[in-house]
């Protein structure tokens, strides 16, 4: 008896450790199971994130950024015609620019890292670019609408490099333009200088005795953000969008004289036109104006007659009818230069792409480097080629196709998607499409 009973209990224990056992099993492969779906899911988004990537690493690149590459062939040119189009200034304005200070800041200063000392010496020849690279780098991104995917294609530049090369560069194209007397922001500093802006106007509009300038507002399109006051604040109510607004005022000669940039979107002109306002009080001589748009704000009774605008529609004149007939005729030659505003606009985001697509909302700093760095081009390129050279050189190049044309005409009314897919900069260049 207890022998059977013995007997028993050993099978009993048998049963049990053969049945943990066989739970153990189950759990094993229930917790490896487990583990291999999220492996397998894991592989699967990085699957789908190469899908959608937007970037290329270095084995998709050409092996050296110096040698070979689409800009390095672009730059060995020499041609006219393709430096226009891909970065907007002749090779001569290019070498300037380079002579005047880019090279030197260039190959002297350390490229600021977050994982490296700033006070490090400079090694510019173990850099992927050279001076000539970088500026050609600062250029292509101000001029196009392209992502950074296609720089990196032209430059063979990995991601992290050519985000670092951008900043890096357009902090150094700024620091001359400052320091090029070409590229100036100036106001007139003379009655004479105020007098020959006049007669260059007086010569196709002779009834503008007085004007020296037009002056317009400007709206470009800014990201929207996350903190709900700088959203508020960026928000045009009458546009139903986000933008930065500025107030830019134009010279005869095609420069930008004075110019107050990167407001809110939401503030009124008359609001970000208060400095230009207050030139216009204390620093203009009496008997000069500027041209404006109706919808204009002309300030207070301070600068009153110091700018002048085509006459509203409706509105009532009276007088005789010789008059009348003059009053008629100042209006039809106010509202045919104040058209020089709008071609002065249509020229600087025209030839700067990047100013046509939504500005970064996060660092105000670097927005409104962007905007200065393009005006001060503007003015350097309207000094050094000529407001004719322009019209007749530069614009036929920018505006050669069908979708150069619809882009230059109507971008306004474009998906920045397809902005950027008729960029001209992008079209110039020929990419390779890689499998994921």
């Amino acid at each position: 008896m207890e022998s059977n009973a013995f007997s028993a209990y050993q099978m009993d224990l048998a049963d049990e450790e053969e049945q943990e056992d066989m739970d153990w099993d189950l759990t094993t492969a229930a917790m490896a199971a487990i583990v291999a779906g999220v492996l397998i899911a894991r592989q699967r988004r990085v699957e789908r994130r190469h899908e959608r990537r937007l970037y290329l690493t270095r084995p998709q690149l050409l092996p050296d950024p110096r040698s070979d590459t689409p800009w390095q062939v672009l730059y060995a040119s020499r041609n006219d015609r393709a430096f226009i189009t891909t970065m907007g200034f002749d090779t001569q304005s290019f070498e300037d620019i380079l002579e005047a200070g880019f090279y030197g800041t260039w190959t002297t200063t350390p490229i600021p890292r977050g994982d490296t000392a700033a006070t490090g010496n400079p090694r510019p020849g173990a850099r992927s670019l050279d001076a000539a690279g970088a500026l050609g780098l600062a250029l292509h991104f101000l001029n196009s609408t392209m992502r950074e995917i296609s720089l990196q294609q032209i430059f063979a530049l990995i991601p992290s490099t050519v985000s670092r090369y951008i900043h890096f560069s357009l902090d150094i194209l700024l620091a001359v333009l400052r320091q090029i007397p070409d590229a100036r922001i100036q106001w007139p500093s003379g009655i004479e200088e105020f007098q020959s802006y006049n007669n260059l106007i007086v010569t196709r509009h002779p009834l503008l005795t007085g004007a020296f300038a037009s002056i317009d507002g400007l709206n470009l399109p800014v990201q929207t953000a996350n903190d709900p006051e700088i959203e508020n604040a960026t928000y045009n109510g009458w546009l139903c969008e986000h933008f930065v607004s500025s107030v830019l005022v134009f010279s005869p000669e095609g420069t930008i004289i004075a110019a107050k940039i990167n407001a809110p979107g939401s503030w009124h002109d008359s609001r970000v036109a208060r400095t230009i306002y207050e030139k216009l009080r204390t620093q203009t001589p009496d008997g000069f104006y500027l041209v404006a748009d109706t919808a204009f704000p002309r300030g207070a009774n301070q600068i009153e007659g110091r700018i002048r605008a085509p006459i509203k529609t409706g509105q009532t004149l009276r007088g005789t009818a010789s008059e009348i007939q003059e009053k008629l005729a100042f209006d039809r030659q106010l509202l045919s230069y104040r058209q020089t505003a709008e071609w002065g606009m249509r020229g600087l985001q025209g030839a700067f792409g990047r100013l046509r697509l939504p500005l970064e909302i996060d660092n105000a700093e670097r927005r409104a480097n962007l905007l200065e760095t393009c005006i001060r081009l503007h003015n350097f390129r309207a000094r050094r080629v000529g407001h004719n050279q322009i019209r007749e050189v530069y614009m036929p190049l920018w505006r050669q196709t069908t979708e150069d044309e619809q882009v230059w005409d109507g971008f306004e009314k474009m998906l920045f998607s397809d902005q950027r897919r008729k960029d001209r900069v992008a079209r110039f260049h020929n990419f390779a499409v890689f499998n994921s």
